[in-house]
């Protein structure tokens, strides 16, 4: 939980809140089966980053303004449901809300749970210990430890409703945030998404719970992020939309038991030829993260590879840089991975040094999540990419972006049976 919140918070300054809206069935139709979208807005900020190389032209590791994406959504919590700016975050485990009685100078310029507002609140044990009936509540709290802060919050349980479907379930209200970083973030919480062993216990699993009660149609989510303001980004729950693909969907196993949506790397490309600079590294797939993150020492023979100038000189002559997944290399385009500001160009790839036996690990953040749609299945504990399909990008160009080595499985789901999967 720990090495999680690193990632979120110590690679940005993320930005705005936002206004989504819901489409979704009534909670008895959920009962059977439901598919819903939650839109999100998309914001953009500025960060100054501090980097280390000196008198170099690898921008990578130099001074400059980097711009942040972050995609925000709306959940509501109790009876009457009270709601919240919340970040849908692949990369943690837990929803966290600030508590009313939580004083500190971050929760009180955000949202608060107003608990004795709530006809359902129930105080349960941070450990993930389910309630008994009868029992005097527990009264114990959870510390989570961020890149540059920390929380901490007592566990309660009530409703929680993304739309119109709602399972009630347990989850964190923090009562207390440093200052730093919390106070300059405008979203209330954070919805985790992550596997079960990334939560204090199988309630405070969002997905887990929808699964367990048969809430959703399919016990998946997927994730379509705009590169544009014309474009609406969108987390579905219980469906894959097969109008956001612009190629089939290719499915590849969670690599190990660590909590994160994780795969496993074969090796990076540039231009599709084989740069043996991490072979059979580990990959997260976090929607809480702002940018691509991997091993320091990768990240520095990589930007000396890329060459990227900070004049911006040989920008129309970089290369596509790519990761081998199973048998497919899946290509990032050089505005993808260089932050260009005017006749300034950085190279936006964040050093993150995770320790052994977690690490070492890249992070695929918003830069990879606006080129590919990914799909998270918790029942068979796999992750299917496929090329996102932008409205202002030609179709064949988007495809020839994921390259076909020889897939080890071949588990292909065709356009034709997304569609007849989620009718």
């Amino acid at each position: 939980m720990a090495l999680r919140c690193i990632v979120l918070f110590a690679a940005s300054t993320i930005a705005e809140a936002l206004e989504a809206s819901v489409l979704a069935h009534s909670h008895a139709t959920a009962q059977s089966g439901a598919a819903l979208s939650v839109a999100l807005e998309k914001r953009v900020t500025q960060a100054v980053t501090q980097m280390e190389l000196e008198g170099s032209s690898l921008s990578g590791r130099r001074n400059g303004i980097v711009h942040k994406t972050a995609y925000f959504g709306k959940v509501s919590i109790g009876s009457p449901q009270q709601s919240f700016s919340v970040v849908f975050d692949t990369g943690s485990g837990n929803l966290l809300v600030p508590a009313d009685d939580c004083k500190s100078e971050a929760c009180l310029v955000h949202d608060r749970f107003l608990q004795s507002k709530s006809d359902g609140v129930k105080e349960v044990s941070c450990d993930g210990t389910p309630p008994a009936e009868g029992d005097e509540p527990p009264h114990d709290e959870v510390t989570i430890t961020f890149g540059t802060g920390e929380i901490w919050g007592r566990c309660l349980q009530d409703d929680v409703c993304v739309g119109n479907v709602c399972e009630r379930g347990s989850f964190i209200a923090a009562t207390y945030e440093s200052r730093n970083p919390f106070k300059t973030f405008a979203f209330d919480g954070v919805l985790g998404l992550g596997l079960t062993s990334m939560s204090q216990g199988v309630d405070f699993n969002f997905m887990h719970r929808m699964s367990n009660r048969r809430s959703l149609r399919q016990s998946i989510f997927s994730v379509f992020l705009s590169d544009s303001d014309s474009e609406r980004s969108v987390v579905t729950f219980g469906q894959v939309k097969h109008e956001h693909l612009a190629s089939d969907l290719y499915w590849v196993d969670v690599a190990r038991d660590s909590g994160y949506w994780e795969v496993q790397i074969e090796d990076i490309t540039l231009d599709n030829q084989n740069m043996d600079l991490c072979p059979n590294c580990y990959v997260a797939v976090d929607t809480g993260t702002s940018e691509l993150a991997g091993p320091s020492d990768v990240m520095d023979k990589l930007a000396e590879k890329l060459n990227v100038l900070v004049d911006c000189s040989n920008y129309d002559s970089l290369p596509k840089l790519g990761f081998i997944l199973d048998g497919h290399i899946l290509n990032l385009e050089p505005h993808d991975y260089v932050d260009k500001d005017g006749s300034r160009c950085d190279v936006s790839l964040m050093p993150l040094d995770v320790p052994p036996p977690k690490g070492p690990l890249f992070v695929f953040g918003i830069p990879f999540l606006q080129k590919f749609y990914t799909v998270y299945d918790e029942a068979n504990r796999q992750i299917g990419f496929g090329v996102a399909k932008h409205e202002h990008v030609d179709a064949a160009k988007s495809k020839a972006l994921l390259v076909d080595i020889g897939s080890k499985s071949a588990r292909v789901t065709r356009a034709s049976e997304i569609e007849a999967s989620s009718s």
